[in-house]
């Protein structure tokens, strides 16, 4: 009698949770035989995140066994799909794609790009050779609908929008939080694992944690202070911040003063919003205005941090740069305990003081509003009306790549039907979702345990200089594309080439940046001498270890000399710590004076609309709406994940006793809300944790769509907060859309 032979014992592979900023290290368990996850751990060994894990992490088993995931690109048959092989999908979308634009020309086309894609290495270096392949300004992406304010802040003032000041909270004596709940979200535009264990590190050494906030988050009620801030608010609440600062002599830039412009006109500017002046606007008493500030003056190491609430509201710009004016101004911005600025070992190894000028802004406008270009992109917000209201010059064709706008940006209702209007329709995801279900062909790259990845996105917003690679916990299943790959090939395709020669393409312009020339971060080393060292080897990891290896801790493509290279930071297994964050002003500064601007033109413009909006937020009464994560959700894909998906009901609308008993709502009862762009209906659950007047809606939910194959999250649908965000509610110098403060209407539903 035969007997079978013993399957192989599981393995350990040591990887970078890639599933939010935080980039925890984790220990996966794999039965390779299987092709199946045995369990996810934290990596005890892991520099950074030192064994921490949220419950994400363990979604990683079931996206990647996930039966709703798909594995091969299907094709649209009228009211049905069909698999179809590799060869005939990438043929198909080059096909219509070219003729799209050969009718129409390259402005018929537009593009879609979500915020998994800041999670994959591949997706990062190679996402720029397709939007420049397609050779379409009809550029569109999660970023506005998100940080695109604080980008726009961070390269007025310092000249590049990566790295942006991030908290560096692990010696910090008083951090100060705006619109931001790092609790649940374990850190935005801050890659910081385990955020519950450094804030309560941060009360044990006798620091100070204040937060504003209009609900009493996770993170609010760990805080020392928590105070209640009227939503779109927070702009208002800085500036007076600033008038006190000056008004009470209590600015201290120290260092600072000497490579920074604009300060005196900032005092200007703050005259007129003193803490009387702003209270209305904002909710806040005077005087807790000014015990703030000087709690903040008086603190030996402080930092001021705002996030997405503070982005994703109409003065989202202006809120943003006077977060980085306030740690200015109190000297904590670039020390030690302030807001300091990270070294990414991908960045390069030389800081160049002053650049160009020039803003990647402004450079062209949207057809129908005219609201202006930002990084190469178009303001979300005005995605639905450039494919069903500009005309001649609408987009007809477009791709999406690992996103989901109906779900995630303003006004998904009409963005559907803008969806289902197009002549041609690619989407690059792994689900038949509420958006590519408007597709006529879906490629689906494989897992994201299939492929190795190097968080490169994150390592400028990192509290500490740290690197670790994620190796593949899997092999590839036959026939599979990673995500590079698809994009390689359709950039190709569409323009009569190969991806071998794309791939040649973004390797050749990544070298050429760092190698080579009085400008490069290595210009000792010629490319002839770094080819010969990085090998032919194609894809994003040839790519990384040329930039690893020009970096600040590199070899300088040197395998006999000490330093950093991708073989080096394989052997590793648990990643590399570089050390604490240290100052880098004014060297890295790359303003066109080689200062910090204080006073940034584009922003110090748009000051007048906030004074102007002060009487006009005096009388304002109407009931507003702000969104919420958990700690279980970054993304609307991950409610397929039966792990994070279960428990208890999330998306609920969370109302303040004396609001619900005004409007006669009732715990657990449904309710109606209602807003310009349009209405949803979802249960009730009454809260002292807001701030009355305020009600607030998870995002990333309304997985009742049909058409779609998501059984997880059908079963969890909840409701789309984003049918009540008005695409034409927006902030006016980035055009971001409006998510936090929008007017409604609450009503008890029948």
């Amino acid at each position: 009698m035969a007997v079978a032979a013993p399957s192989p014992a599981p393995e350990i592979v040591h990887r970078s949770c890639p599933l939010c900023e935080a980039h925890c290290g984790i220990s996966v368990e794999v039965d390779r035989g299987a092709g199946r996850v045995v369990t996810v751990r934290g990596d005890d060994e892991d520099p950074f995140s030192a064994g921490y894990l949220c419950p994400k992490a363990y979604g990683l088993k079931g996206l990647h066994e996930d039966p709703d995931r798909l594995r091969r690109p299907i094709r649209r048959d009228g009211d049905t799909w069909r698999e179809i092989g590799w060869e005939e999908a990438f043929d198909l979308v080059a096909e219509r794609l070219r003729a799209v634009r050969d009718a129409h020309g390259p402005e018929a086309l537009g593009t879609y790009v979500g915020n998994p894609n800041a999670h994959d290495l591949g997706s990062a270096l190679y996402l720029p050779a397709l939007l420049r392949g397609l050779g379409t300004r009809k550029r569109f992406s999660a970023s506005s609908v998100d940080q695109l304010p604080k980008m726009i802040s961070a390269v007025t003032m310092f000249g590049a929008p990566f790295p942006v000041p991030v908290p560096d909270v692990d010696r910090t004596d008083f951090l100060l939080v705006l619109g931001a709940n790092p609790l649940a979200s374990n850190g935005s535009l801050l890659t910081a694992p385990d955020m519950p264990g450094r804030l309560r590190a941060l009360r044990e050494r006798g620091g100070r944690l204040v937060v504003v906030d209009p609900r009493r988050s996770e993170t609010a009620k760990i805080a020392d202070r928590h105070v209640f801030i009227r939503p779109g608010g927070d702009a208002f609440f800085l500036f007076s911040l600033v008038h006190v600062l000056f008004a009470e002599e209590l600015t201290a830039p120290g260092r600072l003063e000497a490579f920074t412009h604009g300060i005196e006109e900032v005092r200007a500017l703050a005259l007129d919003f003193a803490p009387e002046a702003t209270a209305a606007a904002t909710g806040i008493d005077p005087d807790t205005v000014r015990e703030v500030a000087r709690e903040l003056a008086a603190a030996e190491r402080a930092a001021c941090y705002g996030r997405i609430g503070t982005c994703t509201q109409e003065f989202g710009t202006l809120a943003s740069w006077l977060v980085d004016v306030v740690n200015t101004l109190t000297g904590n911005l670039d020390r030690e305990g302030g807001a300091m600025f990270a070294r990414a070992a991908t960045s390069p190894a030389r800081d160049r003081r002053g650049g160009e000028g020039r803003l990647p802004y402004g450079r062209w406008k949207s057809g129908v509003r005219g609201l202006p270009e930002a990084f190469g992109e178009l303001p979300v917000a005005a995605m639905s009306e450039e494919i069903d209201a500009a005309g001649d010059d609408r987009i007809r064709a477009m791709v999406t790549v690992a996103g989901n706008p109906v779900l995630s940006t303003p006004n998904g209702g009409r963005l559907a039907r803008a969806l289902e209007s197009l002549d041609f329709l690619v989407s690059v995801d792994i689900y038949l979702n509420e958006t590519t279900r408007f597709a006529d062909v879906i490629l689906p790259p494989i897992s994201v345990l299939e492929r190795p990845n190097y968080d490169i996105a994150f390592g400028p917003l990192s509290v500490r200089n740290v690197a670790k690679f994620s190796p593949a916990a899997f092999e590839p299943e036959p026939g599979g594309y990673d995500q590079w790959q698809i994009l390689a090939e359709i950039a190709g395709r569409v323009n009569g080439a190969s991806a071998a020669t794309v791939d040649e393409l973004v390797f050749s312009t990544v070298l050429s940046r760092c190698v080579g020339g009085p400008e490069t971060s290595r210009p000792e080393v010629s490319q002839e001498q770094a080819r010969k060292v990085l090998g032919d080897e194609p894809g994003p990891l040839r790519v990384l270890d040329c930039m690893l290896r020009a970096g600040p801790y590199g070899d300088g493509f040197d395998d006999g000399a000490p330093g950093l290279s991708l073989a080096k930071l394989r052997a590793a297994e648990h990643g590399l710590d570089f050390g604490a964050l240290e100052p880098r002003l004014p060297d890295m500064l790359g303003t066109k004076s080689g200062m910090v601007e204080l006073a940034p033109e584009l922003i110090v413009a748009d000051v007048p609309r906030l004074r102007g909006a002060l009487a006009e937020r005096a009388g304002d009464d109407r009931l507003v709406l702000i969104g919420r994560r958990h700690l279980r959700s970054n993304n609307s894909w991950m409610h397929n994940v039966h792990a994070l998906a279960k428990g208890r009901d999330r998306c609920t609308l969370l109302v303040h006793p004396g609001d619900a008993e005004r409007l006669g709502l009732a715990d657990g009862a449904p309710a109606r809300v209602r807003s310009r762009a349009g209405e949803v209906t979802v249960k009730v659950e009454v809260t002292p944790d807001m701030m009355e007047g305020v009600v607030s809606l998870p995002h990333g939910f309304g997985h009742d769509a049909p058409g779609t194959r998501l059984r997880t999250a059908s079963a969890h649908a909840g409701v789309n907060s984003n049918l009540l965000a008005d695409e034409a509610s927006i902030d006016a110098v980035s055009g971001n859309a409006v998510l936090s403060g929008i007017p409604v209407e609450v009503s008890r539903a029948r």
